[in-house]
Order: structure tokens, then sequence, then C-alpha cells
């Protein structure tokens, strides 16, 4: 496993959730130093946020302008929900990883967390 104080890049949280990083923006060595779950984005945009991950069912084009205005850099999207094209694009633009995991978000937060990545909260 890539832990290297509680740090793990991208391509080990897709693998981790047996997913797949489906934009040019996913750098897979990129770092990621906590995560957050939610479906409601105005949770989102009042997180301290650095290296941060967001798992998510919400699949819609806020989500990705949430992440946008909140300087998220990888959102993980669960339970099989696939994005739109448009989605994928506006996320390539603002450098923002998109994975893929057919994990539930409680399932898909527990391997994070074991694999030591660190809550918000």
């Amino acid at each position: 496993m890539t832990v290297t104080n509680n740090l793990v890049n991208l391509e080990k949280i897709a693998q981790l959730l047996d997913g797949q990083i489906i934009t040019d923006a996913g750098n897979p060595d990129r770092i990621i130093e906590g995560a957050f779950a939610s479906d409601l984005m105005s949770d989102v945009l009042t997180l301290p946020t650095n290296h941060l991950l967001l798992l998510t069912g919400l699949v819609n084009i806020q989500a990705i302008r949430t992440a946008e205005m909140s300087d998220i850099d990888c959102i993980v999207f669960v339970r099989n929900k696939k994005v739109t094209v448009e989605m994928t694009n506006l996320a390539n633009e603002n450098g923002i990883a998109i994975i893929h995991s057919p994990f539930s978000m409680y399932k898909a937060s527990g391997i994070l967390y074991q694999a030591g990545i660190k809550p918000v909260y």
C-alpha cells in the first residue's frame, strides 16, 4: 500500500475503491490528505480544503462546480454513478480528478479511512 504519513495517491485510491480515474486531470501521482463524504453540496462549501477528496453519489454539474469553488482535488462518485461528458469536460478544465467506484459511500469511506486518509472532522 502506498501510504506515507497518511498520504495516498489517486492511483492507489482508484485501486482501493475498485474504481477508475476518468478525467485527464486525474494525475495518478497526486496526493490526497483528507476526505469528506456528502451528497449535500452546501456542507462541502464549508470545508477547509487542502488535497481533499469528496465522496458523493450526487451526479450533476453542481458537484463539479462545488468542487471547483472549494478547491477539491478529486471527486469519487460512488454506487456506480456515471458522469456526463459535460461534467467530465468541466472537471478537466478545472484540474479536478474524477473516479468512478461501484462501492457504497459507507464502504468507500471505510476503505479510505483504513488506508490512512484522514477525515475532515
